[in-house]
């Protein structure tokens, strides 16, 4: 299916201002909001939800969720960022579509990766947070810019939060309030590696085995004491029999922390993990499996697993296909490729889905490195996805016509 005359109209609108989209990133790129660095992500969100209302959303802020306190990534000095909600609802009730987008990255905001630094054939860049995610911030925002300006009456609603990549505790409530409230979701994640749109995520959690002993001098003493230690080990040796990936049951154990020196017996440890799972049968086996770690009563050497799986499994369904070929159907259009992926990675696609609400949540830019100090982005993908984005929104605002 060809353009419509305004598709076309919003698709050279957008072209045009390929140099202001590429300044954009660096503008932002330049604002380090990783590590819960406030001073970064309440500039972000001046600046982005300022240039929201300026197209006559509302804009709303809710407060933060608390989180378990036993889980890593603390936020200095206490911060807990709020949740930005801006609406621009055009009255009708259909066609209604969630733009979700965060404003945190995972990188050191003292850190030495500061800046976008652009090759010399103008093709790529390298950057923090480039992909993930504020190269998607700088085309949604752009996209709806364009819309406007060329006269179409879409009908948003965009959620900024700034602390997905830490789980999202504080902001999961106000996304599923709001997935109730619409029709199609959109999250702005980076596309796949080759630029796939992912249709299907496993869901994921974190768990603390803690473990307790009783202390004593190691030389005087060694048999009066418990080790935590050893009895840690011996869970960590048991979560390391858990995993089923050809079932998608995936159980991984990272930072261990027991035993502040060598010649006491340690009385405390604990070790953090990670798990993954495509469904929830395999979350409820993974749960039944950690949770026969814990010991009753006050014997030692004791065990007690903490657990917290808050992104479900977002497996295929019909209505998220449905989307998904829409835009592919735009992609097309456009004359772009835009294949389907599955992933083990999470998102907050994952909390929008489980909420009620058909989601695609890889229509950010295309790139790599996510993560790492070496996250990139292809350039051209930042005309190329906001066209792709701008057209989808205008169709689905409309019923989801094609047309």
């Amino acid at each position: 299916m060809t353009l419509s005359t305004q598709e076309q109209l919003l698709a050279d609108t957008i072209a045009s201002k390929a140099d202001a989209l590429l300044d954009d990133l660096v503008l932002h790129v330049g604002i380090p909001t990783g590590g819960f660095n406030e001073k970064g992500i309440e500039h972000t969100r001046d600046l982005l939800t300022s240039r929201l209302t300026a197209l006559g959303a509302t804009h709303t802020q809710t407060n933060p969720d608390p989180k378990p306190d036993w889980l890593l990534g603390g936020q200095p000095g206490g911060y807990q960022p709020k949740t930005s909600i801006c609406e621009r609802l055009n009255g009708v009730m259909t066609g209604r579509v969630l733009i979700a987008g965060h404003m945190d990255t995972v990188h050191d905001p003292n850190g030495p990766f500061q800046e976008l630094d652009i090759a010399s054939d103008g093709q790529t860049a390298i950057g923090p947070g480039c992909v993930d995610m504020k190269g998607g911030l700088v085309i949604a925002v752009a996209a709806l810019e364009a819309l406007d300006e060329c006269g179409v009456n879409a009908n948003w609603t965009f959620t900024l939060n700034g602390d997905e990549e830490t789980g999202t505790y504080h902001s999961a409530k106000t996304l599923a309030d709001q997935a109730k409230l619409h029709d199609f979701g959109i999250a702005l994640e980076p596309a796949m590696p080759g630029g796939e749109l992912v249709i299907e995520r496993m869901g994921a959690g974190q768990f603390m085995i803690e473990t307790t002993g009783k202390s004593a001098h190691v030389g005087r003493a060694f048999t009066d004491g418990v080790s935590a230690v050893t009895k840690l080990a011996e869970c960590v040796v048991a979560v390391g029999d858990m995993p089923d990936p050809e079932r998608g049951r995936i159980l991984n154990i990272g930072p261990l922390e027991g035993g502040p020196v060598t010649n006491a017996v340690p009385d405390h440890a604990r070790a953090w993990g990670n798990v993954r799972f495509p469904d929830q049968t395999i979350a409820d086996e993974i749960t039944t499996m950690l949770q026969a770690l814990n010991t009753s009563g006050d014997s030692l050497p004791g065990v007690t697993v903490h657990r917290s799986f808050n992104r479900p499994a977002k497996p295929l369904i019909p209505a998220t296909e449905k989307l998904a070929l829409q835009a592919r159907a735009v992609a097309e259009a456009l004359g772009q490729k835009l294949p389907f992926a599955k992933t083990g990675g999470v998102c907050d696609g994952n909390i929008l889905q489980q909420a009620g609400l058909p989601t695609i949540d890889t229509l950010g830019v295309r790139g790599g490195g996510l993560h790492t100090p070496d996250e990139w982005i292809e350039i051209p993908s930042l005309v190329e996805r906001c066209q792709l984005l701008a057209i989808l929104i205008a169709r689905l605002s409309a019923g989801g016509s094609e047309s």
